[in-house]
């Protein structure tokens, strides 16, 4: 479980990278060329680390057909967040990235969808969705607020008669 977890926060880390990586990439050339060069080099990179780790059981495909072609889903990943980042810049747009992904993946869980073992939807699910969706405003709209007090300084903290 532990490998498990450490897998996961260097997982976010490099997605939080790629993705930085990617909108200043696409400062320069549409999000078309951005996505294909992304996916591209991606795939040349682990077309190179199967073979040498796995050989030619790198060619076994043991899924569903269908599954085969997330790499096409990824298009939609690289777009999308490619342009979110350069919008919002990378904290708010992964911030709100792990919202959904959170949101949908539990959505998956408790439905049992695309070949994953139904886990039942609980109170305790909802609550922690609900709490790191609360976070995650509250880290969008922190400076907003805090640029606004600033803006006004009567408004808060209240300053008390001298």
């Amino acid at each position: 479980m532990i490998s498990g977890i450490l897998l996961a926060l260097i997982g976010g880390g490099f997605v939080s990278l790629q993705n930085t990586f990617n909108a200043n990439v696409k400062k320069r050339v549409s999000v078309w060329t951005t996505t294909a060069l992304v996916l591209f080099l991606g795939f040349a990179a682990s077309f190179v680390a199967g073979v040498v780790s796995e050989g030619s059981g790198l060619f076994s495909f043991q899924a569903e057909p269908w599954f085969w072609f997330s790499g096409i889903v990824g298009v939609g990943v690289v777009a999308c967040v490619t342009q979110g980042v350069q919008i919002l810049g990378p904290s708010h747009a992964i911030s709100l990235v792990m919202v959904s992904q959170i949101f949908f993946g539990l959505v998956w869980d408790g439905l049992g969808w695309f070949g994953l073992e139904q886990i039942p939807f609980t109170w305790q699910s909802l609550l922690g969705v609900l709490l790191i969706s609360g976070g995650v405003l509250l880290f969008q709209l922190g400076p907003k607020l805090d640029q606004k007090r600033s803006l006004n300084p009567n408004a808060w903290p209240i300053k008390p008669n001298n």
